[in-house]
């Protein structure tokens, strides 16, 4: 018997005096209890919704996450550093440095030619420490850090007045480079090749530079505005010379 043909006894017969008891002959299953258990289930416990299972993998932030987006809410790496859209502060270093002189030399070797770099830099902070460092290295940028490091290993103090300027006039020798350096109210710096350099991250105003010698070695003027300035003092030449004169009066 099919399955059509007991549905449509099923129709036919009622079932006021007991169950009708019809078996399908291929499996032996009692339609009539298999429907009458499932109307008891019915009215003593409701079918419960089953949750559908996440087709995500479990740990993996879905697609509405706001921790995700760097919202407010949440614990995502977002909300640690803020939206993308929120301008970084950039931290503004300590000293700043100025390429004076780069060099590319050459190396002739069996294999062939060898290049190389030799970069001068100065750096300082604009308030009197200033410093000048040399770097080689097989590469532009490498050079440049390797001189910056050393610039920062060699700064000095310079001795400066409340106005940021020198108290009085220096000269200072270092190879065949002879600088001079003065006070000049009023004029801003007046110096060329490296030593502008050297006298603008140190932070002097109001000064003159003049080159004696007829130095162009860039690294040697620098050297030699370096030297200068470690010979300033806190007094000034003539309060110096006034003394002297008053000593020897007495």
């Amino acid at each position: 018997m099919t399955a059509k043909e007991i549905k449509t006894n099923l129709d036919d017969k009622s079932l006021k005096g007991g169950a009708l008891e019809i078996k399908i002959p291929a499996t032996g299953v009692d339609v009539t209890a298999i429907e009458t258990e499932a109307a008891v289930e019915s009215v003593v416990a409701p079918q419960a919704v089953v949750p559908t299972a996440n087709k995500f993998t479990p740990g993996r932030k879905m697609r509405g996450d706001p921790a995700r987006r760097g919202g407010s809410s949440g614990s995502g790496r977002g909300q640690n550093r803020g939206g993308r859209g929120e301008p970084r502060e950039r931290v503004k270093p300590e000293f700043d440095s100025k390429i004076i002189d780069i060099r590319r030399v050459t190396r002739v070797s069996s294999g062939g030619r060898r290049y190389t770099f030799s970069v001068a830099v100065v750096a300082g902070d604009h308030k009197g420490r200033v410093g000048v460092g040399l770097g080689k290295g097989g590469d532009t940028a490498l050079s440049v850090e390797k001189a910056t490091r050393e610039a920062k290993k060699n700064l000095i103090k310079v001795v400066l007045s409340p106005q940021m300027t020198i108290p009085h006039a220096v000269e200072g020798k270092y190879a065949s480079a002879v600088i001079k350096i003065f006070p000049a109210r009023g004029s801003g710096v007046v110096a060329g090749s490296s030593a502008r350099a050297v006298i603008e991250l140190a932070g002097i105003k109001d000064v003159c530079a003049k080159f004696i010698s007829g130095s162009k070695n860039r690294l040697n003027n620098a050297k030699a505005a370096i030297e200068a300035l470690k010979k300033l003092s806190k007094v000034s030449r003539s309060a110096l010379h006034g003394k002297v004169e008053k000593i020897e009066t007495k």
